[in-house]
């Protein structure tokens, strides 16, 4: 807990600035809104990006021994930071070290950091199928592994087939995709440990069959989804009804709470109309979560992972 830190963030911003090569970012009172894509939210303590896989183990075992608490920050879809911000230190993989994409063997070895865009893009070049859902999520492969990310019938662990993660003590390991347990929209071993990357395998395919495939994906995306910012669909879908239908149904299309709006494309999108703050938002999640359980007995469960401090 922040509570037992014994170091302030300024004298963190010191000892990690020490330990740390010249390549390493550290910084003081990070803004986080901007590296979000709903773009809400206060500012980290700390925010560090590591050059190297040595530089984020380090900075991982100096936050155990500190009793720092530390979160992982893709591109921040699937995020809504609270306005308060995050206690401790944020690591961002942004570094180009994280972000490798290379061919071996008709398999693509992606690191954490690799947008989910380059991957799809990637393996068109290579004559490969299968990545063609991830071309309009706006995430990078660590994102989309610890969510198990998912669009357009297909998921994030449908083709992985080694994860290469980091522990919270700093070590490295490897699991093979038969002895990883994941479930929809979520892959509980990333919940606390550190994705670093996977290798990936899809199926041969002609490059213009691939391509014509991401090209109805984008078209159908940009058809369904809002333009706005907004941190992808906010709600699980429950059993009974997909969320944006229940959404509709209730009847919050276009309900504003500040300068947050349900969008009015899609029922299951929160959007940043203007200048929305994560109070906004978290208004709105509370008054359709409590008129889905109201009206129709169902309990929504938010899909965005909601973090920070008001």
């Amino acid at each position: 807990m922040f509570d037992a830190m014994t170091l302030s963030k300024e004298q963190i911003v010191t000892e990690l600035k020490s330990r740390l090569t010249a390549a390493a970012a550290v910084r003081l009172d990070e803004p986080l809104a901007r590296k979000t894509t709903l773009r809400v939210g206060g500012p980290a303590d700390v925010y560090v990006e590591p050059s190297s896989e040595t530089e984020l183990s380090e900075t991982v075992r100096f936050c155990l021994e500190q009793h720092v608490p530390l979160m992982l920050l893709g591109r921040g879809s699937n995020l809504l930071i609270r306005d308060g911000g995050i206690r401790g230190v944020v690591v961002s993989l942004a570094h180009p070290q994280f972000s490798k994409i290379e061919m071996f063997n008709d398999h693509l070895h992606c690191g954490a950091g690799a947008r989910l865009k380059a991957i799809s893009i990637e393996a068109r070049r290579n004559h490969f199928s299968g990545f063609e859902f991830l071309e309009g999520i706006p995430g990078t492969l660590g994102g989309a592994l610890r969510m198990n990310a998912g669009a357009m019938g297909s998921a994030t662990f449908d083709f992985v087939e080694t994860l290469r993660y980091m522990d919270r003590s700093g070590e490295v390991r490897e699991l093979p995709r038969g002895e990883i347990s994941v479930n929809y929209r979520s892959c509980p071993l990333l919940k606390e440990n550190i994705a670093l990357g996977a290798i990936l395998k899809g199926q041969p395919a002609l490059a213009e069959a691939v391509a014509q495939k991401m090209k109805e994906f984008s078209l159908k995306r940009w058809d369904s989804q809002p333009a706005q910012p907004s941190a992808g669909c906010m709600f699980k879908n429950p059993v009974a009804i997909p969320a944006g239908k229940l959404v509709e149904e209730l009847g919050f299309k276009g309900t504003r709470v500040g300068g947050a709006m349900v969008s009015d494309v899609h029922g299951n999108f929160i959007v940043n109309e203007a200048n929305a703050t994560a109070r906004n938002v978290l208004e709105l999640i509370e008054l359709i979560k409590a008129r889905a359980k109201e009206t129709r007995g169902i309990e929504l469960e938010t899909e965005v992972e909601i973090v920070g401090e008001d």
